[in-house]
């Protein structure tokens, strides 16, 4: 596995691969990887020819400083599991290669649709618009055929969606499962900062998802939602920031029960670490 930092690097080492015609595959992520990352690797080593996985903890998507500070960041073991799931290149830029005049802030604005502002974007004011700039910078040092997200970001895959149409990307995006831990909690990045009792109390996420998941056609949505939030408001050490049913193109509400695209989504603090997840029930 090939290491790179720089941009011109990564453009000179993949454009022999580009011109033998092979397809390249693009898995971003912010380091820390975990089991749910190696399944991204996986899916696009069976989708293309070479795989490139990038590091980077990008600053313009964090609207607390505290955050970004404390985002792990442990490059050793990343590389060392790229490695070993056969990964073809490490592309691991620094914040200056990928923002020249940092911390001066670059223009970047597009209109990634209402979805942008409701749920995480009304609690990350600005995010989205940081996590399309990053993610537009490296598809355009990458040049990918296709790249794969995993669906926990559910909001994020579905702004970059909406990137790749209002920029008219030549990329082909592919959503991949969530991979939890046996006992239900999604794998993420931020687990590692969840006390015991933490973990314990972080379970009844997706507990409150499976509920709604397996209770649909059963209650109305009303009841179904005062239900699962019930599950959720029992557990000490959980503050809700949302619980939702909503359609999977603009995240608002239903009002009324679909037979496709729904989307159950949660976001809460478990003691000083927030956490997401989802369920898609149709």
């Amino acid at each position: 596995m090939e290491v790179i930092t720089t941009v011109a690097q990564l453009e000179s080492s993949l454009k022999p691969l580009k011109v033998k015609g092979l397809k390249i595959a693009l898995v971003p992520t912010m380091g820390a990887l975990h089991n749910g990352h190696l399944s991204l690797i996986a899916e696009a080593q069976k989708q293309a020819d070479i795989v490139v996985c990038s590091i980077f903890v990008n600053p313009t998507q964090f609207t607390d400083p505290k955050d970004l500070e404390k985002y792990p960041r442990p490059l050793e073991h990343d590389i060392k599991m790229l490695t070993e799931a056969g990964c073809n290149f490490v592309f691991m830029p620094t914040v200056k290669e990928m923002y020249p005049n940092y911390p001066t802030p670059e223009s970047w604005s597009i209109d990634l649709g209402k979805a942008e502002f409701v749920l995480e974007g009304e609690f990350r004011k600005g995010h989205y618009q940081g996590v399309t700039q990053i993610v537009f910078k490296l598809f355009d040092a990458v040049k990918p055929d296709i790249a794969f997200f995993g669906q926990k970001d559910f909001q994020q895959v579905l702004m970059i969606k909406n990137m790749v149409t209002a920029l008219n990307l030549d990329v082909q995006i592919v959503t991949c499962p969530i991979i939890r831990e046996a006992d239900g909690l999604a794998m993420s990045s931020r687990n590692i900062h969840l006390s015991k009792s933490d973990r314990e109390h972080s379970l009844v996420l997706s507990k409150a998802l499976f509920f709604i998941e397996a209770n649909y056609n059963k209650y109305p949505l009303a009841d179904l939602l005062a239900q699962a939030k019930q599950i959720i408001n029992a557990i000490p050490g959980v503050a809700l920031d949302y619980l939702t049913i909503t359609d999977g193109d603009t995240l608002l509400p239903i009002t009324e029960k679909a037979n496709q695209n729904t989307v159950a989504l949660v976001a809460a603090k478990v003691g000083e670490t927030r956490l997401i997840d989802n369920v898609i029930i149709n």
